[in-house]
Protein backbone atom coordinates (compact mmCIF):
# COMPACT_ATOMS: atom_id res chain seq x y z
CA UNK A 1 0.00 0.00 0.00
CA UNK A 2 2.97 2.45 0.66
CA UNK A 3 4.75 1.48 -2.40
CA UNK A 4 1.19 2.37 -4.27
CA UNK A 5 0.88 5.57 -2.50
CA UNK A 6 4.29 6.50 -3.02
CA UNK A 7 4.43 5.46 -6.83
CA UNK A 8 1.13 7.97 -6.97
CA UNK A 9 2.79 11.04 -5.52
CA UNK A 10 5.93 10.97 -8.06
CA UNK A 11 3.53 10.75 -10.67
CA UNK A 12 1.28 13.83 -9.73
CA UNK A 13 4.55 15.26 -8.89
CA UNK A 14 6.25 14.86 -12.41
CA UNK A 15 2.71 15.45 -13.87
CA UNK A 16 2.93 19.40 -12.55
CA UNK A 17 6.75 19.43 -13.58
CA UNK A 18 6.09 18.43 -16.81
CA UNK A 19 3.04 20.62 -17.14
CA UNK A 20 4.90 23.82 -16.09
CA UNK A 21 7.84 22.67 -18.55
CA UNK A 22 5.39 22.51 -21.96
CA UNK A 23 4.16 26.67 -20.91
CA UNK A 24 7.94 27.44 -21.25
CA UNK A 25 8.21 25.28 -24.55
CA UNK A 26 5.10 27.17 -25.98
CA UNK A 27 6.61 30.25 -25.57
CA UNK A 28 9.46 29.37 -28.49
CA UNK A 29 7.68 26.65 -30.63
CA UNK A 30 5.85 29.25 -33.24
CA UNK A 31 2.79 27.12 -35.25
CA UNK A 32 3.21 27.04 -38.99
CA UNK A 33 0.17 28.90 -40.70
CA UNK A 34 -2.27 26.41 -42.24
CA UNK A 35 -2.74 26.79 -45.65
CA UNK A 36 -6.39 26.26 -47.14
CA UNK A 37 -4.96 22.97 -48.88
CA UNK A 38 -4.80 19.32 -49.53
CA UNK A 39 -1.41 19.61 -47.59
CA UNK A 40 -0.70 21.78 -44.78
CA UNK A 41 2.16 23.53 -46.64
CA UNK A 42 4.33 23.90 -49.92
CA UNK A 43 7.94 24.54 -47.55
CA UNK A 44 9.20 21.63 -45.61
CA UNK A 45 9.11 21.64 -41.79
CA UNK A 46 12.52 22.35 -39.91
CA UNK A 47 12.85 20.18 -36.96
CA UNK A 48 11.21 22.53 -34.05
CA UNK A 49 13.53 25.06 -31.33
CA UNK A 50 13.70 23.22 -28.62
CA UNK A 51 15.96 24.15 -25.36
CA UNK A 52 19.56 22.48 -25.55
CA UNK A 53 19.71 21.71 -22.04
CA UNK A 54 16.64 20.70 -20.94
CA UNK A 55 16.17 20.16 -16.90
CA UNK A 56 13.41 17.79 -15.38
CA UNK A 57 13.51 16.30 -11.46
CA UNK A 58 12.23 13.30 -12.61
CA UNK A 59 10.83 11.82 -15.73
CA UNK A 60 7.08 11.07 -16.33
CA UNK A 61 6.98 7.56 -16.42
CA UNK A 62 3.84 7.40 -17.89
CA UNK A 63 4.96 8.36 -20.80
CA UNK A 64 7.92 5.97 -20.89
CA UNK A 65 5.92 2.98 -20.17
CA UNK A 66 3.56 4.09 -23.11
CA UNK A 67 6.88 4.27 -25.60
CA UNK A 68 7.97 0.71 -24.31
CA UNK A 69 4.59 -0.59 -25.40
CA UNK A 70 4.71 0.74 -29.11
CA UNK A 71 8.52 -0.11 -29.12
CA UNK A 72 9.12 -2.31 -31.54
CA UNK A 73 12.72 -2.70 -33.79
CA UNK A 74 14.02 1.11 -33.41
CA UNK A 75 14.46 1.79 -29.90
CA UNK A 76 12.11 4.36 -28.54
CA UNK A 77 13.69 5.49 -25.20
CA UNK A 78 12.12 7.92 -22.93
CA UNK A 79 14.22 11.04 -21.67
CA UNK A 80 14.31 14.87 -21.18
CA UNK A 81 15.17 15.61 -24.86
CA UNK A 82 12.05 13.08 -25.94
CA UNK A 83 9.76 14.91 -23.47
CA UNK A 84 9.87 18.42 -24.91
CA UNK A 85 9.24 17.14 -28.28
CA UNK A 86 5.89 15.00 -26.79
CA UNK A 87 5.17 18.34 -25.18
CA UNK A 88 5.54 20.69 -28.46
CA UNK A 89 4.03 17.86 -30.93
CA UNK A 90 1.24 16.95 -28.24
CA UNK A 91 0.03 20.43 -28.32
CA UNK A 92 -0.18 20.34 -32.04
CA UNK A 93 -3.34 19.09 -32.19
CA UNK A 94 -4.39 20.15 -36.22
CA UNK A 95 -1.52 19.25 -37.53
CA UNK A 96 -1.89 15.47 -36.12
CA UNK A 97 -5.12 15.50 -36.58
CA UNK A 98 -4.86 15.74 -40.19
CA UNK A 99 -1.50 13.33 -40.30
CA UNK A 100 -3.60 10.63 -38.89
CA UNK A 101 -6.31 11.57 -42.09
CA UNK A 102 -3.48 11.36 -44.38
CA UNK A 103 -1.80 8.55 -42.54
CA UNK A 104 -5.12 6.36 -43.97
CA UNK A 105 -3.61 6.88 -47.91
CA UNK A 106 0.64 7.35 -47.11
CA UNK A 107 0.77 4.49 -44.51
CA UNK A 108 0.54 1.51 -46.93
CA UNK A 109 2.28 3.25 -49.42
CA UNK A 110 5.28 3.47 -47.13
CA UNK A 111 4.90 0.48 -45.28
CA UNK A 112 4.88 -1.65 -48.24
CA UNK A 113 8.17 -0.20 -49.42
CA UNK A 114 9.99 -0.93 -46.41
CA UNK A 115 8.56 -4.32 -45.89
CA UNK A 116 10.65 -5.12 -49.63
CA UNK A 117 13.44 -3.90 -48.02
CA UNK A 118 13.03 -5.56 -44.56
CA UNK A 119 13.22 -2.12 -42.87
CA UNK A 120 11.40 -1.43 -39.60
CA UNK A 121 8.02 -0.36 -40.09
CA UNK A 122 8.19 2.53 -37.88
CA UNK A 123 10.67 4.43 -40.61
CA UNK A 124 7.02 5.81 -42.19
CA UNK A 125 6.84 8.38 -38.78
CA UNK A 126 10.07 10.06 -40.41
CA UNK A 127 7.69 11.31 -43.26
CA UNK A 128 6.07 13.65 -40.18
CA UNK A 129 9.20 14.96 -39.15
CA UNK A 130 10.31 15.27 -42.90
CA UNK A 131 7.82 16.73 -44.53
CA UNK A 132 4.34 16.65 -42.57
CA UNK A 133 3.60 13.91 -45.40
CA UNK A 134 3.28 16.84 -47.96
CA UNK A 135 5.06 15.41 -51.81
CA UNK A 136 5.59 19.24 -52.96
CA UNK A 137 7.45 20.24 -49.32
CA UNK A 138 10.64 21.73 -50.36
CA UNK A 139 13.27 22.77 -48.31
CA UNK A 140 15.29 25.86 -48.07
CA UNK A 141 18.39 24.17 -49.53
CA UNK A 142 16.14 22.43 -52.00
CA UNK A 143 15.35 19.11 -50.59
CA UNK A 144 12.08 17.64 -52.17
CA UNK A 145 8.94 15.42 -51.53
CA UNK A 146 7.57 13.48 -48.46
CA UNK A 147 10.71 11.79 -47.96
CA UNK A 148 13.03 15.12 -48.57
CA UNK A 149 15.89 13.71 -50.89
CA UNK A 150 18.21 16.24 -52.29
CA UNK A 151 18.82 16.06 -56.00
CA UNK A 152 22.28 14.23 -55.96
CA UNK A 153 20.87 11.86 -53.34
CA UNK A 154 17.99 11.21 -55.12
CA UNK A 155 19.69 9.98 -58.19
CA UNK A 156 21.84 7.85 -56.66
CA UNK A 157 18.90 5.83 -55.27
CA UNK A 158 17.13 5.87 -58.73
CA UNK A 159 15.15 8.83 -58.90
CA UNK A 160 14.68 10.65 -62.16
CA UNK A 161 14.78 14.26 -62.41
CA UNK A 162 13.74 15.88 -66.07
CA UNK A 163 11.09 18.71 -66.60
CA UNK A 164 8.36 16.33 -66.46
CA UNK A 165 8.67 14.96 -63.78
CA UNK A 166 10.49 14.83 -60.43
CA UNK A 167 10.31 11.13 -58.57
CA UNK A 168 11.45 12.90 -55.34
CA UNK A 169 7.57 13.96 -55.32
CA UNK A 170 6.28 10.11 -56.11
CA UNK A 171 5.13 8.77 -53.00
CA UNK A 172 5.92 5.08 -54.64
CA UNK A 173 9.45 5.74 -55.94
CA UNK A 174 10.36 8.09 -53.63
CA UNK A 175 9.81 5.44 -50.42
CA UNK A 176 11.46 2.31 -52.50
CA UNK A 177 14.49 5.05 -52.76
CA UNK A 178 14.20 5.96 -48.66
CA UNK A 179 13.58 1.92 -47.77
CA UNK A 180 17.10 1.46 -50.25
CA UNK A 181 18.92 4.24 -48.55
CA UNK A 182 18.13 2.67 -44.49
CA UNK A 183 19.44 -0.46 -45.90
CA UNK A 184 22.84 1.02 -46.75
CA UNK A 185 22.93 3.13 -43.63
CA UNK A 186 21.94 0.20 -41.27
CA UNK A 187 24.27 -1.93 -42.84
CA UNK A 188 26.83 0.26 -42.52
CA UNK A 189 26.24 1.37 -38.78
CA UNK A 190 24.66 -1.34 -37.27
CA UNK A 191 22.00 1.04 -35.31
CA UNK A 192 18.92 2.44 -36.56
CA UNK A 193 19.18 5.10 -34.55
CA UNK A 194 22.44 6.60 -36.17
CA UNK A 195 20.50 5.27 -39.48
CA UNK A 196 18.06 8.41 -38.81
CA UNK A 197 20.42 10.43 -37.56
CA UNK A 198 22.33 9.72 -40.74
CA UNK A 199 19.03 9.96 -42.88
CA UNK A 200 18.87 13.93 -41.83
CA UNK A 201 22.81 15.14 -41.89
CA UNK A 202 24.49 12.17 -44.22
CA UNK A 203 26.32 8.86 -43.41
CA UNK A 204 29.44 11.17 -42.76
CA UNK A 205 28.56 13.24 -40.40
CA UNK A 206 27.47 10.53 -38.23
CA UNK A 207 30.59 8.22 -38.76
CA UNK A 208 33.01 11.55 -37.47
CA UNK A 209 30.57 11.99 -34.78
CA UNK A 210 31.06 8.31 -33.72
CA UNK A 211 34.81 8.52 -34.03
CA UNK A 212 34.97 11.68 -31.75
CA UNK A 213 32.50 10.24 -28.99
CA UNK A 214 34.26 7.16 -28.72
CA UNK A 215 30.80 5.59 -28.83
CA UNK A 216 28.22 3.73 -31.46
CA UNK A 217 25.45 5.03 -28.79
CA UNK A 218 22.98 7.97 -30.86
CA UNK A 219 22.81 9.60 -27.12
CA UNK A 220 26.55 9.47 -26.29
CA UNK A 221 27.36 11.03 -29.93
CA UNK A 222 24.88 13.96 -29.93
CA UNK A 223 26.57 16.21 -29.10
CA UNK A 224 28.89 16.09 -32.12
CA UNK A 225 26.07 15.97 -34.53
CA UNK A 226 24.36 19.08 -36.29
CA UNK A 227 22.64 20.62 -34.48
CA UNK A 228 19.26 20.12 -36.69
CA UNK A 229 20.39 16.08 -36.05
CA UNK A 230 20.56 16.43 -32.05
CA UNK A 231 16.88 17.11 -32.09
CA UNK A 232 16.00 15.09 -35.34
CA UNK A 233 16.15 11.88 -33.72
CA UNK A 234 14.10 12.95 -30.09
CA UNK A 235 11.19 14.43 -32.61
CA UNK A 236 11.02 11.81 -34.74
CA UNK A 237 10.44 9.24 -31.29
CA UNK A 238 8.28 12.23 -30.14
CA UNK A 239 5.90 11.51 -33.53
CA UNK A 240 5.87 7.83 -32.95
CA UNK A 241 4.51 8.40 -29.50
CA UNK A 242 1.59 11.54 -30.69
CA UNK A 243 0.45 9.38 -33.56
CA UNK A 244 0.17 6.04 -31.34
CA UNK A 245 -1.47 8.00 -28.24
CA UNK A 246 -3.12 10.63 -29.59
CA UNK A 247 -6.76 10.06 -28.28
CA UNK A 248 -4.83 10.06 -24.75
CA UNK A 249 -4.00 14.13 -26.00
CA UNK A 250 -7.46 15.09 -27.59
CA UNK A 251 -6.11 14.47 -31.29
CA UNK A 252 -9.46 14.03 -33.36
CA UNK A 253 -8.08 12.10 -36.68
CA UNK A 254 -9.38 14.66 -39.97
CA UNK A 255 -10.86 13.34 -42.92
CA UNK A 256 -8.35 13.49 -45.77
CA UNK A 257 -9.36 14.99 -49.32
CA UNK A 258 -7.16 12.39 -51.10
CA UNK A 259 -9.12 9.64 -52.83
CA UNK A 260 -8.56 6.36 -50.22
CA UNK A 261 -9.98 4.07 -53.43
CA UNK A 262 -7.61 4.13 -55.66
CA UNK A 263 -7.05 2.18 -59.06
CA UNK A 264 -3.37 2.40 -60.74
CA UNK A 265 -2.35 2.20 -64.30
CA UNK A 266 0.58 2.63 -66.64
CA UNK A 267 0.05 4.65 -69.88
CA UNK A 268 2.39 4.44 -73.14
CA UNK A 269 1.10 8.49 -74.38
CA UNK A 270 1.22 11.99 -73.05
CA UNK A 271 -1.76 12.22 -71.42
CA UNK A 272 -3.06 15.18 -69.73
CA UNK A 273 -4.47 15.12 -66.22
CA UNK A 274 -6.70 18.00 -66.85
CA UNK A 275 -8.22 16.36 -68.96
CA UNK A 276 -8.39 13.25 -67.28
CA UNK A 277 -10.19 15.54 -64.42
CA UNK A 278 -13.01 16.66 -67.04
CA UNK A 279 -13.60 13.33 -68.36
CA UNK A 280 -14.11 11.67 -64.51
CA UNK A 281 -15.81 15.01 -63.04
CA UNK A 282 -13.61 15.85 -60.20
CA UNK A 283 -11.66 18.42 -59.21
CA UNK A 284 -7.85 19.21 -61.06
CA UNK A 285 -6.26 19.44 -57.73
CA UNK A 286 -7.52 16.22 -56.80
CA UNK A 287 -6.25 14.63 -59.37
CA UNK A 288 -2.85 15.96 -59.18
CA UNK A 289 -2.63 15.52 -55.49
CA UNK A 290 -2.96 11.33 -56.55
CA UNK A 291 0.07 12.06 -59.26
CA UNK A 292 2.34 14.93 -57.52
CA UNK A 293 5.83 14.05 -59.40
CA UNK A 294 4.05 15.33 -62.63
CA UNK A 295 5.33 18.93 -62.99
CA UNK A 296 3.22 20.14 -66.26
CA UNK A 297 0.37 17.88 -64.77
CA UNK A 298 0.94 15.62 -68.11
CA UNK A 299 1.78 12.12 -67.89
CA UNK A 300 4.80 11.54 -69.80
CA UNK A 301 4.59 7.88 -70.59
CA UNK A 302 5.78 6.14 -73.99
CA UNK A 303 6.05 2.84 -75.11
CA UNK A 304 9.54 2.16 -73.71
CA UNK A 305 8.65 3.96 -70.36
CA UNK A 306 5.35 3.95 -69.41
CA UNK A 307 4.60 5.96 -66.52
CA UNK A 308 2.48 4.73 -63.71
CA UNK A 309 -0.97 6.43 -63.26
CA UNK A 310 -2.84 7.09 -60.12
CA UNK A 311 -6.75 7.53 -60.86
CA UNK A 312 -10.08 7.04 -58.04
CA UNK A 313 -11.46 4.19 -58.25
CA UNK A 314 -13.02 3.94 -61.61
CA UNK A 315 -16.90 3.47 -62.74
CA UNK A 316 -18.32 1.86 -65.57
CA UNK A 317 -19.89 5.33 -67.17
CA UNK A 318 -16.65 6.74 -67.05
CA UNK A 319 -14.31 4.55 -69.32
CA UNK A 320 -15.37 5.29 -72.39
CA UNK A 321 -14.11 8.99 -71.88
CA UNK A 322 -11.35 7.65 -70.40
CA UNK A 323 -10.28 5.58 -73.11
CA UNK A 324 -10.21 8.28 -76.05
CA UNK A 325 -8.07 10.38 -73.48
CA UNK A 326 -5.36 7.79 -73.05
CA UNK A 327 -5.43 7.14 -76.57
CA UNK A 328 -5.26 11.18 -77.82
CA UNK A 329 -1.39 10.78 -79.34
CA UNK A 330 -1.78 14.63 -79.98
CA UNK A 331 0.44 15.77 -77.30
CA UNK A 332 2.95 12.91 -77.59
CA UNK A 333 4.55 14.77 -81.11
CA UNK A 334 4.55 18.43 -79.04
CA UNK A 335 6.62 17.49 -75.89
CA UNK A 336 10.53 17.06 -75.65
CA UNK A 337 11.77 15.44 -72.49
CA UNK A 338 14.96 17.43 -71.08
CA UNK A 339 16.86 15.58 -68.36
CA UNK A 340 17.27 18.00 -64.90
CA UNK A 341 20.63 19.40 -63.53
CA UNK A 342 20.34 19.74 -60.07
CA UNK A 343 18.36 21.71 -57.58
CA UNK A 344 20.65 22.05 -54.96
CA UNK A 345 20.92 25.72 -53.96
CA UNK A 346 24.35 24.81 -52.41
CA UNK A 347 25.53 23.49 -55.56
CA UNK A 348 23.38 26.22 -57.42
CA UNK A 349 25.25 29.02 -56.23
CA UNK A 350 29.02 27.59 -56.33
CA UNK A 351 28.06 26.86 -60.66
CA UNK A 352 26.98 30.08 -60.46
CA UNK A 353 30.55 31.62 -59.92
CA UNK A 354 32.31 28.69 -61.76
CA UNK A 355 30.12 29.13 -65.15
CA UNK A 356 29.90 32.87 -65.50
CA UNK A 357 33.52 32.89 -67.75
CA UNK A 358 32.30 30.10 -70.01
CA UNK A 359 28.29 30.98 -70.82
CA UNK A 360 26.91 33.56 -73.24
CA UNK A 361 24.49 35.76 -70.88
CA UNK A 362 21.13 36.37 -72.97
CA UNK A 363 18.38 38.45 -71.16
CA UNK A 364 15.04 37.70 -72.25
CA UNK A 365 11.53 39.94 -71.64
CA UNK A 366 8.55 38.36 -69.72
CA UNK A 367 5.59 38.66 -72.03
CA UNK A 368 1.81 38.71 -70.39
CA UNK A 369 1.27 35.21 -69.68
CA UNK A 370 4.38 33.83 -69.68
CA UNK A 371 5.14 31.93 -66.14
CA UNK A 372 8.88 30.89 -64.90
CA UNK A 373 7.90 27.25 -65.91
CA UNK A 374 7.49 28.37 -69.04
CA UNK A 375 10.51 30.51 -69.65
CA UNK A 376 12.41 27.53 -68.40
CA UNK A 377 11.53 25.43 -71.21
CA UNK A 378 12.36 27.68 -74.02
CA UNK A 379 15.83 28.07 -73.16
CA UNK A 380 15.69 24.30 -71.90
CA UNK A 381 16.96 24.93 -68.34
CA UNK A 382 15.60 24.53 -65.20
CA UNK A 383 13.42 27.19 -62.72
CA UNK A 384 15.55 27.09 -60.03
CA UNK A 385 18.36 28.01 -61.82
CA UNK A 386 16.11 31.24 -63.57
CA UNK A 387 15.54 31.63 -59.89
CA UNK A 388 19.49 31.29 -58.76
CA UNK A 389 20.36 33.71 -61.44
CA UNK A 390 18.13 36.47 -60.79
CA UNK A 391 17.75 36.33 -57.18
CA UNK A 392 14.13 35.50 -57.05
CA UNK A 393 12.61 34.50 -54.11
CA UNK A 394 9.75 32.81 -55.53
CA UNK A 395 8.38 31.71 -59.34
CA UNK A 396 6.49 34.96 -59.97
CA UNK A 397 7.35 37.38 -62.96
CA UNK A 398 5.54 40.08 -64.47
CA UNK A 399 5.07 41.60 -67.70
CA UNK A 400 7.91 43.23 -68.76
CA UNK A 401 10.61 42.12 -66.55
CA UNK A 402 13.87 41.15 -67.84
CA UNK A 403 15.31 37.71 -66.77
CA UNK A 404 19.17 36.64 -67.04
CA UNK A 405 19.63 33.56 -68.49
CA UNK A 406 23.08 31.37 -69.29
CA UNK A 407 22.93 29.29 -72.02
CA UNK A 408 25.14 26.11 -72.74
CA UNK A 409 28.17 27.65 -74.74
CA UNK A 410 31.03 25.67 -73.07
CA UNK A 411 34.10 24.37 -74.05
CA UNK A 412 34.01 20.77 -75.46
CA UNK A 413 35.61 17.98 -73.09
CA UNK A 414 37.04 15.32 -74.01
CA UNK A 415 35.38 11.97 -74.11
CA UNK A 416 35.21 10.44 -70.48
CA UNK A 417 36.86 7.29 -69.87
CA UNK A 418 35.23 4.32 -68.69
CA UNK A 419 36.39 4.52 -65.31
CA UNK A 420 37.62 6.89 -62.91
CA UNK A 421 39.63 6.60 -59.40
CA UNK A 422 38.95 7.72 -55.77
CA UNK A 423 41.31 7.42 -52.93
CA UNK A 424 38.60 7.13 -49.73
CA UNK A 425 39.11 9.74 -47.35
CA UNK A 426 37.66 9.43 -43.49
CA UNK A 427 34.37 9.41 -43.07
CA UNK A 428 33.90 8.94 -46.28
CA UNK A 429 30.41 6.74 -47.34
CA UNK A 430 29.18 5.11 -50.75
CA UNK A 431 26.02 7.50 -50.87
CA UNK A 432 28.17 10.35 -50.00
CA UNK A 433 30.90 8.88 -52.98
CA UNK A 434 28.42 8.53 -55.33
CA UNK A 435 26.93 11.96 -55.12
CA UNK A 436 29.99 13.03 -56.28
CA UNK A 437 30.10 11.34 -59.59
CA UNK A 438 27.13 11.99 -62.64
CA UNK A 439 26.08 8.13 -63.76
CA UNK A 440 27.38 6.58 -59.98
CA UNK A 441 25.33 4.87 -57.41
CA UNK A 442 25.84 2.71 -54.35
CA UNK A 443 25.16 -0.46 -55.80
CA UNK A 444 27.42 0.21 -58.78
CA UNK A 445 30.42 1.27 -57.22
CA UNK A 446 29.82 -2.05 -54.75
CA UNK A 447 29.85 -4.18 -57.88
CA UNK A 448 32.54 -2.51 -59.57
CA UNK A 449 34.83 -2.99 -56.76
CA UNK A 450 33.74 -5.94 -55.31
CA UNK A 451 32.76 -4.76 -51.75
CA UNK A 452 30.13 -7.07 -50.46
CA UNK A 453 29.28 -4.82 -47.54
CA UNK A 454 28.50 -1.13 -47.55
CA UNK A 455 32.23 -0.58 -45.38
CA UNK A 456 34.81 1.29 -46.21
CA UNK A 457 38.37 1.36 -45.24
CA UNK A 458 40.78 5.04 -45.29
CA UNK A 459 43.08 4.74 -47.98
CA UNK A 460 41.47 2.26 -50.29
CA UNK A 461 41.14 3.06 -54.20
CA UNK A 462 37.59 2.50 -55.67
CA UNK A 463 36.72 2.78 -59.32
CA UNK A 464 33.90 4.77 -60.02
CA UNK A 465 32.09 4.17 -63.63
CA UNK A 466 30.92 7.32 -65.58
CA UNK A 467 28.46 5.01 -67.49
Amino acid sequence: MIKKILFALICVSTGLTTNSFAQQILKIDSLHKIQNNIFINTDTTTVPLALENPLLSSQNYIYKLRLDSIERAVPLPHNEYVQQYIDIYAKRKDMFGKMLGLSGYYFPIFEKALKDYNIPQEIKYLTIVESQMNPHAVSKVGATGIWQFMFGTGKAYGLKMDNFVDERKDPVQASYAAAAYFRDAYEELGDWLLAIAAYNCGKGNVTRAIDKAGSRDFWEIRQFLPKETRNYVPAFIAAVYVMNYSSKHQITEQASKLFLKTDTMQVNHFVSLSALAKILNIEDESLFALNPSYKKKIVNGTSDLPKRLILPKLKGADLAGLYDVLNNNELDNQMQVIQANTDDVRELRKRKAATVNSTAVLYHKVTSGQSLNSVADKYGVEVQDLKVWNALKSKTIVPGQRLKIYTSKRAVLKAPASFLSYKVKRGDTLSEIAEKFDGATVQSIKRDNNLAKAGLQTGMVLKISKG
